[in-house]
């Protein structure tokens, strides 16, 4: 059971590592995923593990996940909408900007921000970096934010800051969505076929890789790849079109979300192979 374990944990810190690439280049830093994470892993346990249709209680729930019970319940309330979730901390970026326009020493009390002096003891960087970069080395984070163009250094080397929200890159909101379902429905087909107590078949789900393919070929292998695999996504959904229920008809009793998606596998490293 432990060796299990080990390599379901070994497989999640491999997969995990695109995933984290986006939440960093969106601003999302550990604590507010890990809060994330903890409404995950208490709204699972609660629906997969009770008994006779009805969710499994607190108490089960802390035992599942490791969890305190009153942490549990705290986060059960959270999903319910009992309570309001607990506000983020955000990243020490966020909070510098944050700082720099509600702060009365830093702002003038209306959210417009004051240009600061590079030291001294008060209305300075030096200050506000103290107050809110927590342990970061200064000069570190002045050289972030202004490689990231949060602030800007003006001529009389007095700082002028260029926004209020940090967020490291611009995502377009329809490709996040679909990456988070793309991203579900993959992991859902493996969570079933690798559940030994599943009441059904296992699930399609196949993939052709090599890990050493010529480079002088990777163009070729992907222009095939959009003509083949568009041509068969065209195939299947014109099968799918032809079988789907009447609008009529459609409820969640005799309807199933049914599908098939395919995808590029393309790496400059060999972790795939490692792994």
């Amino acid at each position: 059971m432990v060796e299990i374990k080990d390599k379901v944990l070994a497989a999640a810190r491999f997969f995990m590592a695109p995933i984290v690439s986006v939440l960093l280049r969106s601003g999302v830093t550990w604590s507010e995923f890990a809060d994330l994470l903890k409404e995950v892993f208490v709204e699972t346990a609660r629906r997969d593990y009770g008994r006779q249709g009805r969710p499994t209680n607190s108490a089960r729930v802390a035992m599942i996940t490791g969890l305190s019970r009153r942490e549990v319940t705290r986060v059960r309330d959270v999903i319910l909408g009992k309570t309001d979730s607990q506000p983020s901390v955000g990243s020490r970026i966020s909070q510098i900007l944050t700082g720099w326009h509600t702060d009365p020493e830093f702002s003038d009390g209306s959210g417009q921000a004051k240009e600061l002096t590079e030291d001294g003891d008060a209305q300075s960087l030096k200050v506000l970096l103290k107050r809110f970069g927590g342990d970061l080395p200064h000069g570190a984070i002045t050289k972030e934010l202004l490689e990231l163009g949060l602030i800007e250094k003006l001529p009389d080397d007095r700082y002028r800051v260029s926004s209020r929200n940090y967020v490291r890159s611009e995502l377009d909101p329809d490709i996040i969505h679909q990456m988070g379902v793309a991203l579900y429905d993959h992991a859902s087909t493996l969570a079933h076929n690798v559940d030994q107590d599943r009441n059904a078949a296992a699930r399609f789900e196949r993939i052709a890789a090599v890990n050493n393919l010529a480079p002088k070929h990777v163009k070729t292998f992907v222009t095939l790849l959009e003509e083949r695999g568009q041509s068969f996504l065209e195939e299947m959904d014109s099968w799918l079109s032809r079988h789907a229920a009447p609008e009529s008809e459609k409820s969640d009793s005799n309807g199933v979300r049914t599908g098939v998606g395919l995808y590029l596998v393309q790496s400059e490293s060999r972790r795939g192979q490692e792994s």
